[in-house]
């Protein structure tokens, strides 16, 4: 398929995740994993600036390796971290430039927009310097990747029509999320007439280990098939998408993967059917019926991470992973500058503020419970 005069498959390799040995990234086991990945005919790698140790990884295993033109990679820029000025921003690219080795970069992306991360974009005048770097050469595609509500991606599409495409969370388990708004968010890059790469298909292998009412659904459809593979084929699937990201940790993952992919042309209607089952199977697991709206945040004192805390718990009651919902929970409330649910004063006025009627006092504890 071709896609920004590039031919892409429909599958690319997430780097985020690689294999590792004594804490550090294998890199014989990934340079197995690249090269099966190469020979299954796809060519579209993922890194970033902000994983650890990946591109210089990615160098070992794949640039070193093979020409340059017969892969296409992409990395990233968080101008968000740690960065004071214009200038330390800009040296990302430098080090992503040093550590792989690569020469120059397909695929370029503003990494991360979305609440207050934008600003940094917007302070540095980072739009007009990847431009720059396209005329220079050594930038062949600019876009972004991008976490938030489907409004603020409405925003900067407007904002920045230049921007050739959006990298963006999809799953059949965020779909219709009120918390990441998959679907508004797609159908808000397809309205601007973006590609959209897929990021999180599995939501962090979350969906690998789904439920267990959700993967009898699976099971029943197909004994053989992996959970994974519902979920990955369910992005793939979607008009408009360049290519679906996994982010594998294994060589048995990468054969999983390709077994389902290397030929994969689309979904039948009883596909979608299943998935749409799983997905009504997903919504009988009780949960907060938290709608991200947070009137409760703007009425509450203490400033709590109300909205933040309970896409947590939700996260925790849905997958069974403590330590990955501790994980969210720690970069929703602490990492966005709310305070924790162990520090709620119990005055009650977010609960007169909830559209939901939400109990929020009683599952705020329940939190301090499980999660702090």
């Amino acid at each position: 398929m071709v896609y920004l005069g590039e031919k892409i498959g429909r599958f690319g390799f997430g780097l985020m995740r690689l294999p590792q040995k004594d804490k550090k990234i294998d890199i014989q086991e990934t340079k197995k994993m690249v090269d099966l990945f190469l020979e299954a005919g796809f060519t579209y790698f993922d890194t970033a600036w902000a994983y650890e140790g990946s591109e210089d990884a990615i160098r070992q295993a794949l640039v070193e390796r093979y020409p340059r033109e017969s892969f296409q990679l992409a990395t990233k820029n968080a101008a968000w971290i740690n960065c004071k000025t214009r200038e330390e921003a800009i040296a990302q690219f430098d080090t992503s430039l040093k550590q792989t080795g690569a020469g120059y970069f397909d695929f370029y992306l503003l990494h991360n927009l979305g609440e207050s991360r934008t600003r940094f974009f917007d302070d540095y005048d980072m739009w007009d310097w990847v431009q720059e770097k396209k005329r220079e050469g050594l930038i062949k595609h600019v876009g972004f990747s991008f976490h938030s509500t489907a409004d603020e991606l409405e925003e900067i599409l407007a904002t920045h029509p230049e921007m050739e495409f959006v990298q963006l969370q999809i799953n059949y388990g965020d779909w219709e999320n009120p918390a990441v708004q998959s679907k508004a968010c797609y159908e808000v890059a397809r309205k601007h007439g973006k590609p959209v790469i897929v990021m999180e298909p599995v939501k962090g292998g979350m969906l690998a280990t789904p439920p267990k009412n959700v993967e009898a659904v699976f099971k029943v459809a197909d004994p053989n098939a992996s959970n994974a593979s519902w979920a990955i084929r369910f992005a793939a699937d979607l008009e408009g998408v360049i290519t679906v990201l996994s982010g594998m940790s294994s060589v048995e993952q990468m054969k999983d993967n390709l077994s389902f992919m290397k030929d994969f042309s689309g979904l039948f209607a009883k596909e979608k059917e299943i998935i749409e089952k799983a997905r009504e199977e997903l919504k009988k697991v009780p949960l907060i019926p938290c709608t991200t709206c947070n009137y409760c945040t703007k009425v509450c004192p203490a400033e709590i991470g109300i909205s933040g805390s309970f896409t947590a718990m939700n996260y925790l009651t849905l997958y069974g992973d403590k330590t990955a919902a501790a994980g969210q929970e720690n970069w929703l409330v602490g990492g966005h500058g709310k305070k924790r649910a162990n520090e709620c004063v119990k005055c009650g006025k977010c609960e007169e503020a909830c559209p939901q009627h939400i109990e929020i006092r009683k599952e705020l504890e329940r939190v301090c419970q499980e999660l702090l």
